[in-house]
């Protein structure tokens, strides 16, 4: 068996989770396509060798992306989540429909292997249509295609509670027989391990008792190593599975939407950017703009993928292309 340069086109790339994920398994990213600015900011920072294109990806032409092994993409999951309005490919900011734009690339481009991720709501979005709808396209354009529901702390070792859906395919059917999903693994790290509940962080990630609801957050947040979250109606739930809730892209709309955590010297705050991003399996060594607001780096963490989950699926589409 001999190993490959496999190279990876990216799209929806957010801030490079998926493209961390595969260059993890040595495949090489060399064209990505990201809308967001600050993400891009982002994503330059930690791919600097990267072709960038900042373009909405109904104005990328196929012809301009370079022919690749794989073809991966994180299509915009708000029209599909139950955090959205569920609107799917109805809806009104075209966010549902993007995925088919993927898919008009996919089908000139003709890479060996696909790789997409997507919210577990998928699943059931529609009463199925919506997935049945998607992997019908991919079909369609010459894919034998498989899914499955993955979580963060099963298959990723990760302490996170995050379910998502993985799409792959492959053009020879003899390859795709031979790609498997890897299995569940035994989650060994704790929360202590991508938080710090004992060192001193900056003063602005404090709650203190100038807030009007500090009592509602003193009386309920009493535990050292569980994850809090503020809710709607004034209440505070504790994260009973002994991992991180799910974070979500809206951490970086300001208010309450980061989780909370009481520290080891008895005080309140809530998770840092980098904690956020430890969550999701970001290797320590990855690289924040300096002077980027937090908001745009907790809504940075909220929309990406947790690597080590994507890095074990990688790992499973190399040894199937390397075995055609």
């Amino acid at each position: 068996m001999i190993s490959l340069d496999l190279t990876v086109a990216s799209f929806f790339t957010g801030v490079g989770g998926i493209d961390l994920g595969f260059e993890s398994q040595d495949f090489r990213t060399v064209f990505a396509n990201e809308f967001n600015a600050k993400a891009r900011e982002t994503f330059a920072l930690n791919f600097p060798n990267v072709q960038l294109d900042g373009r909405d990806i109904r104005e990328v032409s196929a012809s301009e992306v370079p022919t690749v092994d794989v073809i991966v993409g994180g299509f915009p999951c708000q029209a599909f989540s139950i955090e959205g309005y569920q609107q799917g490919f109805q809806d009104e900011k075209g966010r549902g429909t993007l995925f088919f734009e993927l898919a008009r690339i996919i089908e000139e481009k003709q890479p060996r292997a696909i790789f997409l991720e997507n919210v577990k709501n998928l699943v059931r979005h529609d009463k199925g249509n919506t997935l049945r709808v998607i992997l019908k396209t991919l079909e369609d354009l010459g894919y034998f295609v498989t899914y499955s529901v993955m979580n963060a702390a099963e298959f990723g070792n990760i302490p996170q509670g995050r379910e998502r859906i993985y799409i792959v395919g492959f053009k020879d059917k003899s390859v795709s027989e031979r790609f498997q999903f890897p299995d569940k693994v035994e989650l060994t790290k704790s929360v202590f391990d991508v938080i710090d509940f004992k060192t001193q962080v900056e003063e602005q990630y404090y709650y203190k008792e100038d807030k009007h609801y500090y009592p509602l957050l003193r009386d309920n947040i009493v535990s050292i190593g569980s994850i809090y979250e503020y809710r709607r109606g004034n209440t505070i739930r504790e994260n009973k599975s002994g991992v991180v809730p799910t974070l979500l892209a809206s951490m970086g709309t300001g208010g309450n939407n980061v989780p909370l955590i009481l520290t080891e010297d008895g005080e309140i705050r809530k998770l840092t950017p980098r904690e956020c991003f430890n969550t999701q399996g970001f290797p320590r060594s990855y690289k924040f703009p300096e002077k980027m607001a937090n908001s745009h780096l907790y809504k940075q963490a909220g929309n990406s993928v947790v690597v080590p989950v994507v890095s074990r699926i990688a790992k499973q589409i190399k040894l199937a292309l390397e075995s055609e």
